[in-house]
């Protein structure tokens, strides 16, 4: 937990006025939407979601970007920081490689923010046998247990406040997603398990041959 805290940032997006955008359907240009809203996978580090929001401080905005793993809805990388760049994103990435080391070929799904469409994010999947699929431009609901995760935090936690300063919005953060989030929220799509309970009953039942 003490390293995700060091390579965690922050941010947040539902919960406050909408941003100005744009709202469409346009086809992926960097990548396909392989996903296509197959949301139910049938095993862990196979399909991952990632996206970010913003969190109001007294300090300024700070960003947060999440790594999700489809089979639990298991937060498996997050990085908090006070600007929305590639290195956030990359760095929730990292997070979830690090600590997921997948043996399989990843999917990673995410919008067509800048974040996700440039050389050093394409390089860095490249490099980690991890392959791109990408939202229609403009709709969320290609992205929805992103979009799903971000709500419940800010309803459950933020509950539209201003963080005194970046650390303080942080700390509640790191509490909300490894604190309660994976490991005591339950979730219907895991038959009322939390993720890290669903995994763990999973791999008693796989390991025992149900």
């Amino acid at each position: 937990m003490a390293r995700l805290a060091n390579i965690a940032g922050i941010a947040a997006q539902i919960g406050y006025k909408r941003r100005p955008g744009r709202y469409g359907g346009k086809p992926a240009v960097v990548a396909d939407n392989t996903l296509d809203r197959q949301f139910e996978v049938a095993a862990p580090d196979r399909v991952w979601v990632t996206d970010i929001t913003y969190i109001r401080t007294h300090e300024g905005w700070s960003y947060l970007a999440v790594v999700i793993d489809l089979f639990s809805r298991r937060v498996v990388g997050w990085s908090m920081q006070s600007r929305m760049t590639t290195d956030l994103a990359l760095q929730a990435l990292l997070a979830a490689v690090w600590w997921r080391k997948p043996k399989h070929k990843v999917m990673i799904h995410s919008d067509q923010g800048s974040q996700f469409t440039g050389g050093e994010w394409q390089s860095f999947l490249a490099k980690h046998n991890l392959v791109a699929s990408m939202s229609r431009r403009g709709n969320c609901h290609d992205n929805a247990v992103a979009e799903s995760f971000f709500q419940l935090l800010k309803q459950e936690r933020i509950r539209r406040r201003t963080y005194l300063t970046r650390d303080a919005a942080r700390r509640n953060v790191f509490e909300y997603i490894e604190m309660f989030y994976n490991t005591t929220r339950k979730h219907t799509n895991n038959g009322m398990l939390s993720p890290v309970d669903y995994e763990t009953e999973q791999k008693r039942m796989n390991e025992a041959g149900v």
